[in-house]
């Protein structure tokens, strides 16, 4: 084997993987170099999107789902009442909604936090790749049942978690899934966080989130602003909120791991 054909292919994966979205799919799964050049390949229309804009409303049928390579954005829905709940944040490396080309329509709305970079990947891309490319296949379904988890962790923290606790939990949450595309590492890193927001997102009042937040500043666990909030010592947070990142299946994956039995594709089928 010429040495200098391996050598030029790992360079191209390398570059290739400066792509927030295909580092965290390869992250969750092995790809291989002609893995990466077809989700590359797949994304398309990059935009730059203003903070405050709805990417996706409920009920929509939109016919790609939206990957963030900068900036944040959330998944929220409405109550009655006019409330917000914010029951997911997109960080780079995300996709809005891989999995509703099964539902045909949104279950939720999508928007931005912050001003955003954003791509398309169309639906129907996503189920070419998904019958064709196995190692795709499963980094996406593994991305999908890693949302899974992160409800169930959520749900966790407003049933189980005292406040300052599940809020400590949430943030340790968002700075694994940074550090996992190589952001957050920067002394002092700035999480664009409101406290409105957070309140949407862990079910607490802003007088309620204003005092957790008092609290958790007072024991030196975060500092914060207007508009952000940084962690001194992430370990000492995540020792503070018993925070343990396995359910994000960051650490990566074996090349040829374990059957996991049968699955169903992205559109809804059964497959082995």
């Amino acid at each position: 084997m010429d040495c200098s054909i391996g050598t030029h292919e790992a360079r191209v994966r390398n570059r290739q993987m400066s792509n927030p979205f295909i580092r965290k799919l390869a992250s969750r799964a092995h790809l291989d170099v002609d893995d990466v050049s077809a989700l590359r390949q797949a994304l398309c229309s990059v935009s730059q999107v203003e903070a405050g804009q709805d990417l996706i409303l409920e009920g929509e049928c939109p016919d790609a789902a939206y990957v963030i390579l900068d900036g944040f954005a959330c998944r929220y829905k409405l109550v009655p009442d006019g409330g917000r709940s914010i029951v997911a944040y997109l960080v780079p490396g995300d996709g809005c909604d891989l999995h509703a080309s099964i539902l045909n329509r949104a279950i939720h709305s999508v928007a931005t936090l912050t001003p955003c970079s954003i791509a398309a990947l169309p639906y129907q891309k996503i189920k070419e790749l998904a019958a064709t490319r196995p190692n795709i296949y499963r980094a996406l379904w593994r991305s999908i049942l890693v949302d899974e988890a992160v409800l169930q962790e959520w749900l966790v923290g407003i049933g189980r978690r005292s406040a300052d606790k599940q809020v400590a939990h949430i943030i340790c949450e968002l700075l694994a899934r940074l550090r996992a595309v190589g952001l957050g590492f920067e002394p002092n890193y700035h999480l664009p966080l409101t406290q409105p927001e957070l309140a949407d997102t862990a079910g607490l009042s802003n007088v309620h989130i204003y005092r957790v937040l008092a609290d958790l500043r007072k024991d030196g666990l975060i500092e914060s602003g207007r508009r952000y909030i940084s962690v001194p010592d992430v370990k000492r947070l995540e020792n503070f909120a018993r925070f343990d990142a396995s359910y994000l299946l960051l650490s990566g994956s074996d090349e040829n791991p374990a059957p996991v039995g049968k699955l169903p594709d992205m559109t809804g089928q059964v497959r082995r």
